[in-house]
């Protein structure tokens, strides 16, 4: 039987709704709060360049308050990583940004910029904050991912999740066959991009992947059944995939 499967959910798109019209509601804290209480193992914020939705505030808060690990998505830029060394979530993953894009896109170039990867990931692992690097499943990226002495990878989904019949497969076998990789490597191995309680399943499965988060489709689920019944559901599906 496989290990236990953890979900951190992404409260992104609760602060989303809130910057559409300036207002102090709905809170992403009392969001993350709400996750944590209905069995979220942890809390995803993704404080972007261009404050479109987390701002600086909701980060100190959440960190404040949350009764579960914070985990800080940001881009691989000094005053992000600044932020990070001061603020210290628990965990922080190291992602790709575009301001043009509605949201992250693809995984992670370590490969192509590797030198000020790692040394983002020493800044943070001296503020005793650990790492995850978020890439796509490719052999490229994973021998410069261990290069850089991150803990932590968070494998992008996006492209299973997108796809359909024999495409799917594909890119669910691709996933697999780099979670084993990474973990032989060390690595504790995560996932999430695009993920619904539809596809979730076959992904959770993956015996290597011992981390789920999901954002998106949580919070779009809440709307019609609120957000613990929602996070209890992805939960259930999650568990019941795993066998456990």
């Amino acid at each position: 039987m496989s290990a236990p499967i953890r979900l951190g959910v992404n409260v992104d798109h609760v602060a989303t709704v809130r910057q559409a019209r300036g207002t102090a509601y709905p809170d992403p804290v009392e969001a993350g709060l709400i996750a944590a209480a209905a069995g979220a193992d942890s809390i995803t914020i993704h404080l972007r360049e261009d404050r479109r939705h987390i701002q600086e505030h909701d980060v100190r808060r959440l960190k404040a308050r949350c009764p579960v690990p914070i985990n800080l998505e940001m881009a691989v830029t000094e005053e992000m990583i600044a932020f990070a060394c001061r603020v210290k979530p628990h965990f922080v993953c190291l992602v790709p940004e575009r301001r043009q894009e509605l949201t992250t896109e693809g995984g992670l170039d370590v490969a192509g910029q590797i030198e000020a990867v790692t040394a983002a990931c020493r800044r943070l692992a001296r503020a005793k904050v650990q790492v995850a690097l978020f890439i796509d499943p490719e052999p490229a990226q994973l021998k410069a991912a261990r290069a850089t002495g991150a803990p932590h990878l968070e494998i992008h989904t996006g492209r299973y999740a997108e796809a359909t019949g024999r495409r799917r497969a594909a890119e669910r076998a691709r996933i697999e066959r780099f979670a084993v990789q990474a973990a032989s490597a060390g690595f504790e191995v995560h996932a999430g991009h695009g993920l619904n309680l539809d596809n979730v399943g076959p992904i959770a499965r993956i015996a290597p992947i011992v981390e789920l988060n999901i954002g998106h489709s949580i919070i779009a689920r809440a709307l019609f059944v609120g957000l613990p019944a929602a996070v209890a559901e992805m939960r259930r599906a999650m568990i019941d995939a795993r066998g456990w």
